[in-house]
């Protein structure tokens, strides 16, 4: 049942509901080819942009950090901010496939690859419950969190940004990333030093160790990037380019800049890409 925001009980919007009975309607809404999903799932999209009005809620919140503003302005947040959001990744979806098929773009504002705008303070300073942007990030379908590899796209007033690889993965994950950079030292020269990658993202980054991680080779060429304990790279966007469709156009060829990391992490996780 539709809500009085725009959005159905999955986060997509009356037109994404409206092409969707229109395109299923010839096979019902379970028959249709399964060739033919990936198309349908982008045509269902129509994502032309975020509006104005996706930034100027988020300067808004920034100074009325608190539940009763939030609650008061949740229709607005639906409307200006989950529903662009749903729309973007789910016109990402088929573009997303063409990179890979392993990796999932779900448009559910909920449980989906969108995050969540409240914040987990119970260990920070910082105690303000909400974002003061909005995120997204298409997981492997192997992965079970954001430590995962993965692409990512960040949009808010003060910072926007397309990027992917590994954040912060956990132990025995960040092992193997490290020893397959020690391991294929030619194949990591390959990516980071690709001009296309360059030109694009500058480069691999990541916090660092002061010191290599015990059993490697402080002599190796990558040690730089062995030390590292998260494996990115990022683009910064412009707020006119997310105002409009092209950001979709824009957000996939930066992913297929980012083929090769990902490839990599992947095999070094030894899962599929």
């Amino acid at each position: 049942m539709p809500t009085t925001c725009g959005l159905d009980r999955w986060g997509r919007s009356r037109r994404q509901e409206r092409r969707c009975e229109i395109l299923t309607g010839k096979w019902g809404a379970e028959g249709f080819p399964a060739s033919l999903k990936v198309a349908i799932d982008g045509c269902m999209s129509g994502f032309t942009g975020f509006p104005n009005d996706f930034f100027a809620f988020f300067r808004e919140l920034k100074a009325n950090q608190n539940r009763p503003w939030f609650d008061d302005n949740k229709p607005r947040f639906r409307e200006s901010v989950q529903g662009p959001m749903s729309d973007f990744i789910a016109a990402m979806a088929p573009r997303l496939h063409k990179v890979s098929k392993e990796f999932v773009a779900d448009p559910r504002p909920n449980g989906g690859s969108m995050f969540r705008i409240h914040r987990d303070v119970r260990f920070s300073k910082d105690k303000n419950p909400y974002k003061e942007h909005a995120a997204c990030q298409f997981r492997h379908r192997l992965g079970r969190d954001v430590h995962a590899p993965g692409f990512y796209v960040h949009i808010g007033p003060d910072e926007i940004f397309v990027g992917g690889g590994s954040w912060l993965p956990e132990p025995d994950a960040l092992l193997q990333i490290r020893e397959r950079i020690a391991a294929r030292a030619s194949d990591w020269k390959k990516i980071v030093a690709n001009p296309k990658f360059k030109k694009v993202f500058g480069g691999i980054e990541g916090e660092q160790l002061m010191r290599p991680p015990r059993g490697f080779d402080a002599d190796h060429p990558f040690i730089a990037d062995i030390r590292r304990k998260s494996f990115v790279a990022s683009a910064d966007s412009t707020s006119s380019m997310v105002k409009s469709g092209d950001f979709v156009a824009e957000t996939s060829e930066r992913f297929g800049a980012l083929k090769p990391l990902i490839t990599f992490l992947c095999a070094a996780l030894k899962v599929p890409v």
